[in-house]
């Protein structure tokens, strides 16, 4: 009965039944909507849901101990996400949260050693998995759709279009791209503006990627790529950007990040941040992220970031919100690995799957009705570092 209460506070709109472990079945109904019928196989996951819902979920169904019967997951995911069914649904869960609050530095102190360790959880798994879902360019980050219907070759290329337009590029200038992944955007700047780039990265996987990439494109003596922390760069360059690194560097850190920024760019120089942010305010980082996809990771509020860039002395010159293109993103990459499924276990097990797949099914869902959103700040020291209007980003 108690479980019965607590679901229905839950459902907003739509149906859930829960076939429990005995076998007896609980209904919760909101207004009209979708029908999801799932299979819960043990007790102590619905005792621990109280507690902590997404992390309580995400372990069962890894384990095979959930099961979704009547759809995929995703669906089922996404349905709970817009019936606001998160980390702090229930009033447990909720107090909880309140009460941690105050450690998340604590888990987002990523000491060098620390964020090394981090990234070699998230990166340097097989890299072939990636390779099933990203596009040719291996671009893991959110990418810029000018229609819904573009493929995501079209909408990675024209991301980078979109961010090499911010950074106003002129031939013969030196850029620092702090987190270069596996040298996609690095090498796009070189070649398609004449730059001398330098790429950051903590993974020895992708730096041997970016590495090889280089050279077989004929763009080594352009692109270099160093296998360290962006806190010791020591050199200047005209130019500085950073994409979907910063959501790793944690709070404690964001000092030293744009103080490296600072340090790192010439007087007349301009930098852009393009992060993952959430537009509800400071939180704190989904447990069941924490602890199986991003150790050490954190998405900021705008309130989070602005202050500490206001601190360091740089100007800030402009600021994009980029709403659903990080659904459209995680849409296509969920499909492909679905698609690719029996090559991935060739390479994982089933519980690596069904964690993959929960990853990127939670993550469309956040981002289509958690108040997830992408942020692309632009940065500079000097007033008159940029022209005085934005066309210069279209053209």
């Amino acid at each position: 009965m108690f479980a019965e209460r607590v679901l229905r506070q839950l459902i907003r709109f739509g149906r859930l039944e829960v076939v429990l472990p005995n076998g007896r079945e609980i209904v919760a109904t909101g207004r009209d909507g979708p029908c999801f019928r799932i299979r819960c196989g043990s007790w102590a996951d619905l005792i621990r849901f109280l507690f902590h819902p997404t992390l309580a979920f995400a372990e069962a169904y890894m384990a095979g101990r959930l099961t979704v019967e009547n759809a995929p997951l995703h669906a089922l995911v996404d349905f709970l996400y817009a019936n606001r069914v998160d980390a702090e649904a229930t009033r447990p869960a909720s107090v909880i949260r309140k009460v941690t609050f105050p450690l998340r530095r604590l888990w987002q102190h990523n000491t060098v050693l620390r964020a090394r360790r981090n990234v070699t959880h998230h990166y340097d798994i097989p890299g072939e998995i990636y390779e099933v879902f990203l596009d040719s360019d291996r671009q893991y980050s959110c990418a810029y759709f000018l229609r819904e219907d573009m493929t995501l070759d079209e909408a990675q290329e024209a991301k980078k279009r979109h961010i090499a337009g911010k950074l106003r590029l002129q031939a013969d200038q030196t850029v620092l791209d702090i987190g270069s992944g596996w040298g996609g955007l690095s090498l796009h700047l070189a070649k398609a503006h004449g730059v001398t780039v330098k790429g950051l990265t903590l993974s020895p996987n992708q730096f041997e990627v970016a590495c090889r990439r280089a050279n077989d494109s004929g763009l080594s003596g352009q692109v270099s790529f160093q296998l360290g922390d962006y806190r010791d760069e020591a050199g200047r360059f005209d130019r500085i950007v950073s994409v979907g690194m910063f959501e790793h560097v944690g709070l404690s850190y964001y000092r030293a990040f744009f103080e490296t920024i600072r340090r790192c760019l010439v007087d007349d120089g301009i930098a852009l941040l393009h992060t993952i942010g959430r537009t509800a305010g400071p939180g704190i980082t989904d447990p069941f992220i924490r602890r199986y996809i991003f150790p050490g990771g954190y998405i900021p509020a705008l309130s989070e970031v602005l202050p500490v860039i206001e601190r360091t002395g740089l100007q800030v010159t402009d600021v994009e919100v980029l709403r659903l293109h990080y659904a459209y993103t995680l849409r296509q990459w969920r499909e492909r690995v679905l698609a690719a499924r029996d090559r991935v276990l060739e390479m994982a097990d089933e519980r690596f799957l069904r964690m993959w797949e929960l990853y990127l099914s939670g993550s469309e869902a956040a981002f289509r009705h958690g108040g997830m959103v992408v942020f692309q700040i632009q940065m500079a020291k000097k007033v008159d570092a940029l022209p005085l209007t934005r066309n210069y980003m279209a053209d």
